[in-house]
């Protein structure tokens, strides 16, 4: 026992480490969000369920929008309630008890569990205050908690890449006596809500591990939202269509065989055969005649008025393309489901907030287009028709301008 006691004596000594003080203020805040953009904090305020298990003995699914989550470890589980802890249930061997000692005791795993998963994304939360650290002739943020949370006071200094994406922190906690102590904030998970999670730490604590297993965020209501509005426009006939064919305000036409993804796009006296998957293997028309060589600016003009045009044809039927973030929102008192693009297209970081009527059938869209300038900018997509196919097309879009977009004779094939 001695010889411990020496030789954790020492170890405190030789590794102990002052909080630094760090300087508060517009810097701090700036590094404090470029990690919170990295993590893609804007999709973590909007997740729905989150669901983990640490070090394989406490399990969780969280209901973040409700703020309510399942807490499971041995023959206990508890439904906790955490705005309001009062209502919480809980249940030993699938039996319902009263017994707030382990509500209790719920309330101080989440808080504790939660934090090795989600800290990151709680750098602005209420009795927080940054600072910036200069850490190995680095920037570093140090966030200090002044309140909330099992254990107010604690401190943490993290360490960014040079994205903003954590890859340790060090520590100043009550329950950790050694001041310094780091963890590896490491094996980040991208999940379908479209937030980064870690799934493993490692501390210079002895090398202890902390595991997060079965780690995964998700948005179940804006999925479901979402799959009412792909029965409602007949998706299932949209991916056996072979061929579409409509045109751009009357200035660009198309002709996409789209099983070999391949579309002829004409304007003025151009025509291109493009191959978006194979740029190279395009074809550029003027007036009938072949050019020898395609002329680059004009493949990738085509490119990106095809991205562009057959958005406003199809974009209902790619809600649940890679890429694709899908959240459930209320605008006037309703259900309506935003997207936002992560990848892809021409202006990857847009949105869109679908507005839909009783069926779930779009009747009209909220734009978030960055590029543009606009907020909120509201289109309808109306006239939808039936094709040959099977599947619903709109044919018109009217704009709060009073102008209208017209997509032609709209057709579609198997």
């Amino acid at each position: 026992m001695a010889v411990l006691i020496i030789v954790l004596g020492v170890f405190y000594f030789t590794t102990n480490e002052t909080l630094p003080k760090g300087v508060q203020g517009k810097e701090a805040d700036e590094l404090a969000h470029k990690m919170l953009k990295t993590l893609n904090y804007e999709a973590f305020k909007n997740t729905e369920l989150i669901t983990w298990s640490f070090r394989d003995n406490h399990f969780y699914k969280w209901h973040k929008q409700e703020n309510i989550v399942s807490v499971s470890w041995g023959e206990n589980q508890v439904i906790l309630y955490t705005e309001s802890p009062e209502k919480s249930e809980v249940f030993v061997n699938n039996i319902k008890v009263k017994n707030s000692a382990l509500i209790t005791k719920a309330t101080h795993f989440f808080n504790n569990d939660s934090f090795w998963l989600v800290a990151p994304y709680k750098v602005f939360d209420p009795g927080t205050e940054r600072r910036i650290v200069t850490h190995q002739n680095k920037k570093a943020l140090l966030v200090s908690y002044t309140s909330g949370g099992s254990t107010p006071g604690d401190s943490y200094l993290w360490i960014l890449d040079e994205n903003g994406l954590p890859t340790s922190y060090k520590m100043w906690t009550k329950i950790i006596p050694i001041g310094g102590v780091s963890a590896t904030w490491e094996a980040w998970k991208k999940t379908s809500a479209g937030i980064q999670l870690p799934t493993k730490h490692t501390l210079s604590l002895f090398g202890m591990e902390l595991n997060m297993e079965n780690v995964a965020a998700s948005n179940p209501e804006a999925d479901e939202l979402a799959t009412k509005i792909l029965a409602a426009i007949k998706h299932e006939n949209y991916k056996k269509t072979t061929h579409l064919s409509w045109s751009f305000g009357g200035r660009r036409f198309y002709e996409w065989n789209k099983k070999e993804h391949i579309v002829m796009v004409s304007w003025d006296s151009i025509r291109v055969i493009l191959q978006p998957n194979n740029l190279d293997k395009s074809k550029v028309f003027f007036n009938k005649i072949e050019q020898e060589i395609a002329e680059p600016k004009i493949v990738t003009r085509a490119l990106n008025s095809f991205n562009n045009d057959s958005f406003w044809l199809v974009a209902p039927h790619k809600l649940f393309e890679n890429g694709i973030i899908r959240n459930q929102v209320e605008v006037a008192k309703k259900d309506a489901l935003k997207v936002t693009y992560t990848t892809g297209g021409t202006t990857p970081g847009d949105s869109y907030i679908w507005l839909l009527d009783s069926n779930g059938m779009p009747m009209s869209y909220l734009m978030n287009v960055k590029s543009m300038k606009m907020v909120e900018v509201p289109a309808t997509w109306e006239n939808w028709i039936t094709t040959e196919s099977g599947t619903l097309l709109p044919t018109s879009h009217a704009f709060a301008n009073g102008n209208t977009l017209s997509m032609g004779e709209v057709k579609g094939s198997k």
